[in-house]
């Protein structure tokens, strides 16, 4: 498995940009799809975005798309997530997943590592 460690999340005003980042140990991180879900209080986790090994064809829910960026470094091991535009309803908990498995990369389930999560906090 890959063990996976967020950062970059804070407060921020709404219209703010963060980065967020994702960093992952394991020599065979590059054949990992890597995934952004989100999990606002009170909330079920959903999908944000989600990226393959070789950075091609990013995907994106439709309530980021044109605001977020998804993108990795297989060198570095990490993938980023790029916020622009950002509003008070992207407020939560942000989290990189890797995973192997063939289902659609919308669901968890086709995750196996998770990280522990980043906080976005987006004020009015």
């Amino acid at each position: 498995q890959v063990q996976l460690v967020e950062s970059g999340g804070g407060l921020v005003q709404a219209g703010g940009t963060l980065r967020l980042s994702c960093a992952a140990s394991g020599r065979t991180f590059s054949s990992y799809r890597i995934g952004w879900f989100r999990q606002a209080p009170g909330k079920e986790r959903e999908f944000v975005a989600a990226i393959i090994w070789s950075g091609a064809l990013p995907f994106y829910d439709d309530s980021v798309k044109g605001r977020f960026t998804i993108s990795r470094d297989n060198v570095k091991n990490t993938v980023y997530l790029q916020v622009d535009s950002l509003k008070p309803e992207d407020t939560a908990v942000y989290y990189c997943a890797a995973g192997r498995v063939r289902l659609p990369a919308s669901s968890p389930r086709a995750y196996d590592s998770w990280g522990q999560g980043t906080q976005v906090t987006v004020s009015s």
